[in-house]
């Protein structure tokens, strides 16, 4: 068993059924799904790149992404309808619990001045979206063969709102900011 979805099953779920009084165990919000989207409108051109990005989100992802066509044609851009700008990918079960772990532990830590990840990225439902502008961090990714390229992450949970969705994703390690009064 995953090492995260062990900490879910023993730590998280005890704790969000204290805090929020659930008495059924089925009734504590879960993660039911991550999308991780990439666009490839720039590899239009070029079938290798395509392929090599293709490679980095199956690397990254642990299952072969699906292609994604536009919808609309835009001029300005270059693109017709049915042509291929996006790969995205679903992961569920142990590969949706694998892929948090290593997000969680080893690709936020990586960047930058990391701070935590921002407050404000949840919509209604509780999901949860967060941009990662290069997809090279993750450390399995040789960046020598890769041309860096933006990378969106969904987390997708059953919660009825924002406020218990964030609950459950810190109680999992999920690093947010920390808001101080200074500002």
């Amino acid at each position: 068993m995953q090492r995260l979805k062990q900490k879910y099953i023993e730590k998280v779920i005890p704790k969000l059924m204290e805090e929020n009084s659930i008495k059924n165990v089925m009734a504590v919000p879960k993660i039911t799904k991550v999308t991780l989207n990439m666009g490839i409108g720039d590899t239009l051109k070029n079938k290798e790149l395509l392929d090599s990005t293709k490679n980095d989100l199956a690397i990254i992802s642990g299952q072969k992404p699906a292609t994604r066509a536009a919808k609309v044609s835009v001029a300005s851009f270059g693109i017709r309808r049915g042509m291929t700008v996006g790969l995205k990918v679903t992961l569920r079960g142990e590969k949706m619990w694998a892929f948090l772990d290593r997000l969680f532990s080893v690709v936020l830590p990586r960047f930058r001045d990391f701070r935590g990840v921002p407050l404000k990225s949840f919509d209604k439902f509780g999901n949860y979206t967060l941009g990662i502008t290069e997809h090279i961090v993750f450390p399995e990714i040789d960046f020598a063969k890769s041309q860096p390229r933006g990378l969106e992450v969904t987390i997708s949970t059953n919660a009825k709102n924002a406020k218990t969705s964030k609950r459950m994703l810190e109680l999992l390690g999920m690093p947010f900011e920390k808001i101080t009064n200074e500002e």
